[in-house]
């Protein structure tokens, strides 16, 4: 039984478990049945547009569990029956549909949440925004391309022209009145009415209290999480202030959570009631900067001592390590970053720099993390593995690779 106090050590441990890093890697086929296990350890999966590598959302489900075919992603989130559906939970999102109603405050209280823009569309021009709607009805599913080419002049007024109608579709996907259908080729979202998106059943349920949701939320971020301060239970579906401090209290007398000391952290830590600690962890494998695991930095820290930013949302004149490494998981610890590229029409996976953190082994971090790559370029289907570039670790980590690897996909 866990003490009030565990190590920091400990805390790493457990934080792994709880994502799903020691869960068993299947030997056969991927199928829905690992992604409800992944998810189910996540609770959601961030959505980017960055492609440099690999759409965010699909690198997850690599990390844990291999390669895998990204269609098993795709059915889930965009054919029915929806297992996941797209909104706001930490950033966009892939949620799965049973946690829609704990979202419908948010939805609800868009005229506060939703972000400038839409407001003062929403605020100023609703009959555009009735027009949107209308125009998603009878002809959903729809891209905004598709609405704007047939978006209204008016003659009482200056007009409405297309971004204003990407914002109105904007505006009723965050207060719940459109949903995605799917993407396009360009991930531009499809818009269709939610009746037509989600599962009935989900629709059907009861909407809880906001009081309630927030409450269902911390316990699902707590679950997912292991271990955590109350920043990172608040940032991990972006909860408001307002009703969070209760949501913890009530979880703490329920016996979800439990207060504990975290040795060298300052804030106080919450431990979820269901959180393994295991022994060791035997991971090998890359880390996306949207993974849920790493995107809270300042738990990162805490957590790796694993100072990371990502450097798409740096000038390049200060960017440490490339414009986009991704942290390299090995045992419990971050060992490295690699900046990687898919080049697609050539073939190959590019490693412009990898770098070692102080005091471990470059030749043994090598070792692990040039299998990383072989199993993530025969994942994006490329055939080789570029000669790695800048970096302490680039020379080693070539060694590694044995010069230019070829792949076998």
């Amino acid at each position: 039984m866990l003490k009030d106090a565990i190590t920091a050590a400990q805390a790493r441990r457990i934080a792994l478990a709880a994502q799903g890093f020691t869960d068993p890697r299947p030997t056969g086929t991927v199928t829905l049945r690992h992604l409800r296990r992944v998810v189910g350890r996540t609770g959601l999966l961030q959505i980017d547009s960055v492609n440099v590598l690999q759409r965010a959302h699909y690198l997850p489900m690599f990390s844990r569990l291999g390669p895998y075919p990204t269609t098993v992603l795709d059915r889930a989130a965009y054919r029915a029956p929806r297992e996941l559906f797209e909104y706001w939970g930490h950033e966009a999102s892939l949620i799965p549909v049973a946690l829609q109603p704990l979202l419908r405050w948010r939805m609800e209280a868009a005229h506060q949440e939703a972000w400038g823009r839409m407001r003062v569309i929403a605020e100023e021009q609703p009959d555009l925004v009735a027009w949107v709607l209308a125009e998603v009805r009878d002809r959903g599913p729809v891209t905004a391309a598709q609405v704007e080419q047939d978006v209204p002049r008016r003659t009482d007024h200056w007009g409405w022209n297309w971004s204003d109608a990407k914002a109105a579709l904007e505006w009723l996907f965050w207060s719940g009145q459109v949903s995605t259908a799917s993407r396009n080729g360009s991930f531009g979202r499809v818009y269709d009415l939610p009746e037509r998106v989600l599962p009935a059943a989900v629709l059907a349920t009861p909407t809880p209290t906001r009081a309630d949701a927030i409450r269902g939320l911390v316990a699902v971020a707590a679950a997912a999480l292991g271990v955590a301060a109350e920043i990172e239970l608040r940032d991990y579906y972006r909860l408001p202030v307002e009703g969070f401090r209760a949501a913890v209290d009530e979880l703490v007398e329920e016996g979800v959570l439990r207060p504990v000391r975290v040795a060298g952290w300052k804030p106080r830590a919450y431990l979820h009631h269901a959180a393994a600690i295991p022994r060791r962890v035997s991971a090998n494998t890359l880390v996306s900067p949207f993974d849920p695991l790493v995107w809270e930095r300042s738990r990162t820290l805490r957590l790796f001592d694993f100072h990371y930013r990502i450097g798409i949302y740096t000038p390049p004149a200060q960017r440490e390590h490339g414009y986009y490494a991704l942290p390299y998981l090995q045992g419990d610890a971050l060992v490295a970053r690699v900046d990687l590229k898919a080049d697609r029409r050539a073939g190959t996976l590019l490693v412009p720099g990898a770098w070692v953190e102080p005091g471990r082994s470059a030749p043994t971090v090598a070792e692990g993390l040039a299998q990383a790559l072989r199993d993530l370029a025969s994942w994006l289907e490329l055939d080789a593995i570029g000669t790695p570039d800048a970096g302490d670790l680039a020379a080693p980590l070539a060694a590694a690779l044995g010069g230019r690897s070829r792949v076998t996909v």
